[in-house]
């Protein structure tokens, strides 16, 4: 995207003194997978140099714009970044957090595909190194207004509905209706400016796709030194604010038959507004998020559970390089397969769709993005041809190998592992044997293999 071309979404960032998580932050939003968006920086009178970090990166990418101004709070900032947003879409980020590769991505195609008015979705959320995912709607289909915001009765307080950066907006929408950030309260103007908003649109979709890693940081009343009479007016605008809101949406019946959850919001939002999202038992650390476990099933004694064990704790390992390298697992576990099996020559895409349980088309796609992603490139005649990016993975995949193997035999002696060993490769050509002799399995006819093209 060009200066003088109109970008499809107008990412929005208001800063004040944030020299410590700007730079992550940016860097998270120039490397998204969609190119057409502008980046306003909204700096609202930084006093370090946050402003100074901006403009180098304004420098060097002119999708990015700097609204530089006095300090006047976090409503207004971003006020005046709404007023001078080119963007269809508008999505909004913090200084403290950072975007996945795909938020805008997701986002925008969603929006697009369906027409909808709102795209909500999942988060992480960050504490430390430890970081748990978040959700609400389980719903895949377009919602009316009625039926977003019965989803919302049933979490009233839930930083979900509340926060800006998990959301895009239509400016046409903000525009006409004149929607703003109440620059008179300093606390929950986001969410009060999303039931404005919620109000006026008609179509919503929730996407169980998390896009933004929400770090988490002191904002509650409590720490904003607010006289106590300050803290009640504020609490009481808030709360009217979502009384109203139902009142409008709903029809008289339907409203009467929801008070109690309407209310319910009023004894959540009283200990301290916004309830943020609670650390849950299974979080993880950062870099493992992406990794979906089910206890059930790794806690069993059957034959399946036995190979859904081996197969999770594989892809845990190996996610956690395809993370630093922004790629995705099937990606990984491609380039990992050729690693260990590639000899050169001809590729079926038989074998190798057999292998990871996938269609053509999909093993395919993994291999034209590790071709873009420079990792590879295919040649009909000398089939797969490593480039240097592969040959660097190298000693990521053995320090794979050894951690995989570290977690299998944790707490085993030397003599136990040496036993271990060879128990397990008795076991190993025990499978192999009745796989062959059951389905009569023979080495592959290289001249039957089939290869790859672009």
């Amino acid at each position: 995207m060009t200066k003088n071309s109109k970008p499809d979404v107008s990412i929005i960032v208001p800063i004040y003194n944030a020299e410590k998580t700007i730079s992550r932050l940016i860097e998270s939003i120039l490397e998204q997978e969609y190119k057409n968006f502008e980046l306003i920086l909204a700096n609202d009178g930084s006093k370090d140099n946050t402003l100074d970090i901006c403009r180098g990166y304004a420098k060097k990418d002119e999708r990015i714009v700097i609204l530089d101004k006095e300090n006047t709070g976090v409503s207004d900032t971003r006020n005046q970044a709404i007023a001078m947003a080119r963007g269809e879409y508008l999505q909004f980020a913090d200084s403290d957090d950072w975007l996945t590769p795909d938020a805008t991505s997701s986002f925008i195609l969603s929006a697009k595909a369906t027409g909808c008015d709102m795209v909500i979705a999942d988060f992480y959320r960050v504490i430390g190194d430890r970081v748990s995912r978040k959700g609400s709607i389980k719903e895949t289909q377009v919602m009316s207004r009625e039926a977003f915001a019965s989803n919302m009765m049933e979490r009233p307080a839930d930083f979900y509905y509340g926060v800006l950066w998990n959301k895009l907006y239509k400016r046409s929408i903000i525009e006409k209706y004149g929607l703003k950030m109440n620059p008179e309260i300093s606390w929950c103007e986001d969410f009060m400016f999303n039931l404005e908003y919620i109000r006026h649109a008609e179509s919503f979709i929730a996407l169980q796709v998390p896009v933004y890693y929400y770090v988490k940081t002191e904002q509650s009343l409590s720490s904003q030194d607010l006289s106590v009479t300050k803290t009640i007016s504020m609490k009481r605008m808030v709360f009217e604010y979502y009384h109203n809101f139902y009142k409008n949406v709903f029809d008289e019946e339907t409203y009467d038959k929801k008070k109690p959850y309407i209310y319910r919001f009023l004894l959540d939002f009283a200990r301290d507004g916004m309830i943020p999202p609670a650390i849950i038992s299974d979080s993880t650390k950062l870099g493992e998020e992406r990794i979906s476990v089910y206890s059930d099933y790794i806690l069993g004694n059957d034959m399946l559970s036995e190979v859904y064990r081996t197969r999770k704790l594989t892809e845990v390992v190996l996610e956690q390089e395809a993370l630093r390298r922004e790629m995705s697992l099937e990606e990984m576990e491609v380039l990992y397969y050729l690693y260990c099996h590639y000899k050169g020559g001809k590729l079926s895409k038989k074998s190798l769709g057999e292998f990871f349980g996938l269609s053509r088309n999909k093993i395919s796609k993994s291999l034209n993005k590790l071709v873009q992603k420079g990792y590879i490139k295919l040649d009909d005649k000398s089939g797969i041809i490593f480039q240097n990016s592969f040959n660097e993975l190298k000693e990521a995949f053995k320090r794979a190998e050894l951690r995989l193997d570290s977690l299998i035999f944790d707490g085993l002696s030397e003599e136990e592992m040496q036993l271990a060993e060879v128990i397990i490769e008795k076991l190993k050509r025990n499978v192999i044997n009745a796989l062959k002799t059951r389905d009569e399995i023979r080495p592959e006819d290289p001249e039957n293999t089939e290869k790859y093209s672009v």
